[in-house]
C-alpha cells in the first residue's frame, strides 16, 4: 500500500513540476486536446494504460 501512496506522489511531483516549468505549452496542449475526436483520446489514454500495467509487471514480477 506504501508503494501506491508513493507512486501517486511522484505522480504529483512530476506533474506539478510540469504545470510550473511550462504552463504556456500546457495550456496550449489541453486546447488541443478539446479538439481531438473522442476515439483518438481514448486510443492514446488505452495505450498509456498498457505501458503503465507493463512497467508495473516489470518492475513487480
Amino acid at each position: 500500500m506504501s508503494d501506491l501512496i508513493v507512486a501517486i506522489g511522484l505522480v504529483f511531483v512530476i506533474e506539478g513540476l510540469l504545470y510550473a516549468a511550462f504552463p504556456n505549452a500546457i495550456r496550449k496542449m489541453v486546447q488541443d486536446i478539446t479538439k481531438l475526436p473522442d476515439t483518438n483520446i481514448r486510443t492514446i489514454g488505452l495505450f498509456a494504460l498498457v505501458i503503465g500495467v507493463v512497467i508495473v509487471w516489470a518492475v513487480r514480477g
